[in-house]
């Protein structure tokens, strides 16, 4: 392949990826203005790998429009992929402990157990046997392009495992299974959603042309900004750089005091120039609701010991109401473990019913 191939190759994929990208987000305003007329019509799944504590990250990142949605009376489910963990890791030590801060985190910050179904893959065996057809929908080309399955390993360091590679489709049967229309993502995971569209039309065609088993999911893609850790690298439990919602007023005080900054005594908001004390200010701006070039410009030559007093009390003020509300239910963790036994019980019933659905479509009621 010629050098002028080769790039004549990347612009298409780079025009067809652009192309999709703005169909999606067409879909997703679209979808957005339904569901203010009519939430009750709408389907939501969103869901978290239990590979650790939330922090700031996933509140502004999801969890904030979980709430909303709930609150809006759209029909809300969040899965705990607990076996998703094991897609580039070797082991599920302290998994148990992790589902269950999930779940306090969740109704914390304001995720109704009465109104949201939430639960784990591993207690839902017809959700995970919809794997089985599905994996026929797709090819093996198709399941190597997903930029997310790519992007996942090299940061793992993993090798690419059949479950990693399968990923996509996993999320399609997360996703299809209790027939959710709507998946508020970001960007990167438009790819995901993307293929559970394909697999749900390519099952429809080929099975249930006259009555269709499932829609086609919309993303709703998030207008969230992308939230820096304290280093001002991207906000991740493996760096080490990200405030947990369940962390301590003293914690989280200490985790700020040693935060990185630089030697630049003027506090300005620089995001390329000047990450560190950026990410600082953007952390601030977001639990304060104001604008970081303001707060910078309020500190102005006080230093970064200024700055970060800012951001440990704003922090701390935030997350005061969700620390308590947390606190309050960790002292009855079998209401915890009922709740999530409730949803299982719930999607189990739903996975089923979609189960049987399912092989009906395919003739394979014997």
């Amino acid at each position: 392949m010629t050098d002028e191939t080769q790039e004549q190759q990347i612009t298409a994929v780079g025009n067809e990826m652009s192309a999709s990208f703005l169909a999606a987000k067409k879909r997703s305003d679209a979808t957005l203005a339904a569901i203010e007329q009519n939430p009750g019509k709408f389907t939501m799944l969103t869901g978290d790998r239990p590979t650790g504590r939330l922090h700031l990250g996933h509140y502004f990142g999801s969890i904030r429009e979980r709430v909303a949605m709930q609150n809006r009376g759209v029909n809300s489910n969040i899965i705990i992929a607990d076996y998703q963990v094991i897609t580039d890791r070797d082991t599920t030590e302290h998994i148990e402990d992790n589902v269950l801060n999930l779940v306090l985190d969740y109704m914390a910050a304001g995720i109704d157990p009465e109104k949201t179904m939430i639960f784990t893959h591993s207690a839902v065996p017809a959700e995970n046997q919809l794997m089985l057809p599905f994996l026929s929908l797709v090819t093996e080309a198709e399941l190597h392009r997903n930029p997310t399955v790519k992007s996942e390993m090299e940061a793992s360091g993993h090798a690419l495992t059949g479950l990693l590679l399968t990923y996509p489709v996993h999320q399609a049967c997360d996703i299809l299974f209790c027939k959710a229309n709507v998946v508020p993502i970001g960007k990167d995971n438009l790819p995901h959603v993307e293929i559970t569209r394909t697999i749900a039309r390519r099952f429809n065609e080929r099975y249930a042309k006259k009555h269709p088993v499932f829609p086609e999911p919309a993303a709703i893609l998030s207008e969230a900004p992308e939230i820096p850790g304290l280093d001002g690298r991207k906000m991740s439990k493996s760096y080490g750089n990200s405030i947990m919602l369940g962390a301590t007023a003293q914690e989280t005080a200490k985790l700020i005091k040693k935060s990185p900054t630089d030697s630049e005594r003027r506090i300005t908001f620089d995001p390329i120039a000047r990450p560190q004390v950026s990410a600082l200010l953007t952390t601030a701006g977001l639990v304060t609701g104001r604008d970081p070039k303001e707060i910078a410009e309020e500190i102005g030559d006080s230093g970064a010991g200024a700055l970060k007093a800012y951001v440990i009390e704003s922090v701390n003020s935030f997350l005061e109401p969700h620390r308590a509300r947390r606190e309050e239910l960790a002292k009855d963790m079998d209401y915890v473990r009922d709740v999530l036994a409730e949803g299982n019980k719930k999607a189990n019933a739903i996975a089923n019913e979609t189960l049987e659905q399912v092989r009906d479509a395919m003739g394979m009621r014997y």
